[in-house]
């Protein structure tokens, strides 16, 4: 039955009374449920999770079954003369049979009769198993597992390879599904994965005509590795006629150049091919063209178009269908009315997680194990012998060793060009805090043949709103071309369901296997629907970037009654959220907020969750983030707060990290931003809140400096432990060392004289509590002959032995783990940042009496420069700061006054922060004054001072660049043997590096003397012999003069004379040069002064 337009209009009505009945509070309350029920079904990581599960589950197979049968031929032996030494290995028979011509139109076929079938088990290779994933243990028993041992917060998503922590980058690449059209020059593509699928239509100018004014755009088809042109193309698929193929064109327009070039290319394919109109003339031309390139394909025509011309479509019919429609886009967009591709856009990328990187790998290693297995055979068919099982050809360490080798190293196979790696795809999960882990499992990756020359693919485009995060990107090399995902970004996986037997079941017509039938009112299916180019575009694939919007029109089924908990695909169900696509978000009016929405509701069709939900997980947490300067914000998101300490596990005693920190006491911030609470995940934040003050404090803390009270720090404020493991392999009894006769390496305490061996054990470990410095054995490692093997601490390592684990990896040996513990209390060089990019350097420790306090007593724990605010515009930290300070203090009630008086503030989520004017009140409330200045005396005489001091709590956070781990000194030590200069590694007690810009300083301030002294007398001092007569290097040689007795000294060689020779003072560095030149005939001249 219709429904009238009264209907429509009374039900519209009904739906905007019901969205303004709802209210603002509610409609809040409801988009903060709907994101927590969002976090609470897929998380943060699910992308990562979903694309592993989906490739094990489905993937695989695919692989296997992409490679078809494999046929073993004997190889060529020009010995073996005879057929009967001639042996195939089959399990199948190919006979010709007859057939019925009027049928099948072939006289003859090749029909295959099975000749033995026989099934088993093989072991192919492994592939690493994804934490948490399908496959892993730990997957489902959630709570059990905590007991167990396992971290609580870790959500998976990541491999372990030989004991580290592999992750999986996402890869931005060009999605192969879709046509794409460029305009230099006029083209139009089929991208495939295989280069040789690949199939390009070009509108150019024809060469070959004799006029160069009269030449026209022609229509050429680039298929095979040869040229061809589009209307012998057309006749080879079937087309029986120039009317036919215009009609498969169906271009709607008045263009005369567009008509021009469709007249050009028939008479082009006429000159080529005379009769091609006529019998299957056409498709004869085309089998000489693909004959005649470079390297033919083995397969006939008829199979090299149904194989590598749209590979997709069954039939030449719907294959000229879809080359008429290629060509027809292409036409269209030369004319103007069809915008060409922007390779930047989110519409033309995918994103390729584990489930496509792991199946490219496997791919190229299974081609490989393939291969090798049919060389193994082959060599067993050209002997006399009888072939083997199956197992005894096939090498599965192939594929183990080749996915192995991929993860450790990080070179990656490339996605469509053969024998050449990509790195950037696998990089080590970070492990400082909690929030590094998620960022590098949300991270995505950008491929540029050349970091340098990019194009536009840095800047942001409209197509990553809501995404990506267009603040979270490093600095540098990598700027825009690494980014993260946005809090809402999902990514889709690959569609299992049939789309197109319910879109014939609603009632959409399916395509005829023909060219006649018309088209008129018929849209081709892909994924939105475009008024522009009349087309209903569906994608199901994989690897599209999705987000959830609210639907404005079905707001009116939530009702004040509603439960407090709403599951997702329940609002899924109702359509009150739905997962918008790129593509259908062009067609979407998104209202920014919830006031934006209440004022005209009529003008959208959808509406955000919330904006901070825009940015990426490092992002939303930072509090008033649209108040600082992007720069600042950016520092926070990508550097500090990935360098913060927290606390990185649950389980840090049964883990072995080499290097891991974890702060004593972590703290949670005053504020709250909308993101932590719907993710309800606390760890977020690494830090403590801090008593901060904007003073000037004894000129301590210029320049980016902070003073801290020595007292807080007592009392173990940014107290952390640094914990380092040491790792040692040994060799074990059946060893390769074993076989060759050679001496095992065993744990055991030995004398040694690399080291100190007191807090060893017999069995080469050391005691849990020793401890140790520099220069001690660690790890006691020896031979039976007695040669020493042992690991030694180097220069500045030092702790004490926390645990020792023993344990075996993967290629069965025993190694051992021995981990130091350290506490780090922080000193004068130790860096410190707030969450707003105020980063900083402990410049002074002040005693607590000494410090400004106020009239409550309240002393400041950090001191920072005020001068850091008006350049660095980071409002925020002062808003944060003024925030804090009411949340912390005590409300005083007025008598009478009601409860909601004392309701505090406490949000501080970007672009839904309060307004100043509420953050002052809340002071004025607690007591403070308006502006969250403070009047404080002075700690050394006691008096008032003249100036208010701003004060308030502020999120402070540790980092770990500590002064302990990077101060370096040394009067004398080791130097290179090559060039006698002293070494650059710290640990090795190498040299103060000496560069340019510090050469520069001391001639600036004159001090001649000591750049010669610190580049000459205490780097590489040397002495050489010059002659000072013919300007030459002399040696020092022994010689008999004509007294008859050896001499040792200075000889020129060249004037045969020791008369003129000087000693000069030159670094060894220069001397080193005039040798290596000498060796290669090449003399210098040296011009000597006397000093």
């Amino acid at each position: 039955m219709d429904i009238d337009e009264m209907d429509i209009e009374e039900i519209e009505a009904t739906a905007e009374i019901n969205l303004s009945e709802l209210g603002e509070s509610f409609l809040q309350s409801f988009c903060k449920k709907a994101a927590t029920s969002f976090f609470d079904k897929y998380g943060l990581i699910s992308h990562q999770l979903n694309s592993y599960n989906f490739f094990i589950q489905h993937g695989l197979q695919d692989v296997f079954e992409s490679f078809g049968d494999m046929l073993v031929e004997p190889s060529f032996d020009v010995i073996k003369k005879k057929d009967n030494d001639w042996r195939y290995t089959t399990v199948f028979k190919k006979t010709v049979v007859k057939s019925d011509k009027f049928k099948t139109g072939q006289d003859e076929y090749v029909e295959k009769k099975i000749l033995d079938v026989k099934k088993q088990d093989i072991l192919i290779g492994s592939i690493p198993v994804m934490v948490k994933s399908v496959l892993c243990k730990t997957s489902e028993k959630g709570k059990e597992n905590c007991k167990k041992g396992d971290c609580a917060f870790d959500q998976g998503g990541y491999f372990v390879i030989k004991g580290a922590e592999k992750v999986f980058i996402a890869q931005e690449q060009m999605c192969t599904k879709r046509l794409w059209i460029s305009n230099s020059p006029w083209t139009v593509s089929f991208r495939s994965e295989n280069k040789r699928n690949r199939f390009i239509v070009r509108l150019s100018e024809n060469e070959k005509a004799e006029e160069y004014k009269s030449r026209e755009k022609v229509l050429t088809v680039y298929f095979l590795s040869t040229e061809i042109p589009v209307w012998l193309l057309f006749f080879a698929l079937g087309v029986s006629s120039d009317k036919e193929a215009m009609d498969l064109i169906a271009f709607d327009g008045d263009d005369a150049s567009i008509t021009n070039s469709l007249i050009a290319s028939i008479h082009e394919a006429d000159a080529l091919c005379e009769a091609f109109r006529c019998g299957n003339n056409a498709l004869t031309y085309v089998e000489q063209q693909i004959k005649s390139t470079k390297f033919p394909p083995a397969e006939s025509v008829d199979d090299c178009l149904h194989l590598y011309l749209f590979p997709g479509l069954q039939g030449l019919k719907k294959k000229a269908r879809f080359l008429g429609y290629m060509v027809k886009c292409l036409l269209i967009s030369y004319a103007g009315k069809r915008k060409c591709e922007n390779r930047d856009s989110f519409r033309n990328k995918r994103i390729e997680l584990a489930g496509e990187l792991l199946e490219r790998e496997i791919r190229v290693h299974l081609a490989h194990a393939t291969r090798k297995m049919t060389r193994a055979m082959q060599k067993h068919l050209s002997g006399d012998g009888d072939l083997k099982p199956i197992e005894h050809y096939l090498d599965a360490s192939v594929i183990t060793n080749g996915l192995s080798r991929a993860f450790s190293t990080g070179a990656w196979s490339h996605p469509f060009r053969q024998m050449e790696r990509v790195s950037g795809v696998v990089a080590n999960l970070g492990r400082a805090n909690p929030l590094q882990t998620l960022i590098d499992l949300r991270r995505t990756r950008q491929q540029v043949l050349y970091t340098g020359k990019v194009g536009d693919a840095r800047y942001p485009h409209p197509s990553h709103w809501g995404r990506v995060c267009f603040l979270s990107t490093p600095d540098g090399e990598n700027c825009g071309l690494v980014k993260n995902m946005s809090l809402l970004g999902l990514v889709s996986t690959q569609s299992l369901e049939s789309v197109v037997e319910t879109l014939l079941y609603c009632g959409m017509e399916e395509l005829m296997d023909d060219t006649s039938t018309p088209l008129c009112a018929k849209h081709k299916m892909e994924i939105k629907r475009d008024k522009d180019d009349n087309e209903v575009r569906i994608f199901t694939d994989a690897g599209r970037l999705l987000r959830p919007l609210l639907v404005v029109e079905n707001l009116h089924k939530l009702k004040q009654d509603k439960p407090t908990q709403y599951p997702f695909e329940h609002l899924l169900d109702q359509g009150i959220l739905e997962l918008i696509g790129i593509e259908e978000e062009e067609d979407c009016n998104t209202a920014w907020g919830i006031k934006q929405l209440l004022k005209d509701p009529k003008n959208y069709t959808h509406y955000e969750l919330d904006l901070s939900f825009l940015l990426g997980v490092s992002c939303a947490i930072v509090p008033f983030a649209n108040h600082d300067h992007g720069k600042r914000v950016l520092y926070q998101s990508q550097k500090h707060c990935q360098q913060a300490i927290g606390f990185s596990s649950t389980n840090p005693n049964i883990r072995c990290d080499t290097l891991s920190q974890q702060l004593f006491y972590p703290q949670k911030p005053l504020f709250k931003t909308l993101a932590s609470e719907c993710l309800k995940n606390e760890v977020l934040f690494n830090g403590q809140n801090a008593i901060v003050a904007v003073n000037v404090h004894l000129g301590y803390n210029q320049e980016d400096s902070i003073v801290m009270n020595k007292a807080s720090l007592e009392r173990g404020m940014f107290r952390s432990e640094q914990i380092r493991s040491y790792k040692a392999e040994v060799d074990t009894k059946d060893s390769e060392k074993r076989k060759k006769m050679d001496e095992l390496v065993q744990f055991g305490k030995t004398y040694s004289k690399i080291g100190k061996v007191d807090s060893l054990e017999d069995d080469g470990f050391p005691f849990i509590g020793a401890n140790m410095s520099t220069g001690d054995i660690v790890i006691g490692r020896c031979t039976e002959s007695g040669a020493d093997h042992s690991i030694k601490l180097k220069h500045t390592e030092r702790g004490i032995v926390q645990k020792v684990v023993l344990s075996s990896n993967d290629e069965r040996k025993n190694f051992a783990a021995v981990s130091l513990r350290q506490v780090r209390s922080p000193c004068l060089g130790d860096k410190f940042s707030s969450m707003h990019g105020q980063k900083g350097v402990l410049g002074y420790l002040e005693e607590q009496q000494n410090f400004p306090f106020t009239i409550q007593g309240i002393v400041p724990d950090i001191v920072i420069n005020p001068h850091a605010f008006p350049s660095r515009q980071t409002p925020g930290q002062l808003l944060e700061a003024a925030l804090s300070k009411g949340i912390a203090s005590p409300i005083l009630k007025k008598d009478g006054s009601s409860a909601a008086c004392t309701k505090l503030t406490r949000h501080a989520t970007p672009f839904s922060t309060p307004g100043v004017t509420e953050i002052t009140e809340q002071l004025h409330r607690a007591g403070f004054s308006k502006w969250g200045n403070e009047r404080v005396y002075n700690g050394r005489s006691g008096e008032m001072m003249r100036s208010l001091i701003f004060m308030g709590p502020t999120f402070y956070q540790r980092l770990v660049h500590m002064s302990e781990d990077k101060v370096k000194f040394r009067n004398t030590g080791p130097v290179h043997p090559l060039t006698r200069q002293p070494v650059a590694d710290r640990k090795r007690f190498g040299g103060i590096r000496f560069g340019e810009m510090e050469r520069d300083c001391l001639i600036a301030h004159g001090a001649s003397a000591n750049l010669h002294e610190r580049l000459f007398t205490l780097s590489d001092s040397s002495q050489m012999h010059i002659c000072r007569k013919c300007k030459t290097y002399a040696n020092v040689i022994e010689r008999t003069p004509s007294s008859g007795r050896k001499i040792r000294g200075p000889y020129c060689r060249v004037c045969v004379s020791s008369d003129d020779v000087v000693r000069v003072y030159v670094p060894y560095g220069a001397k080193l040069l005039c040798q290596e030149l000498f060796s290669m005939g090449i003399t210098l001249n040296f011009d000597t002064k006397l000093c």
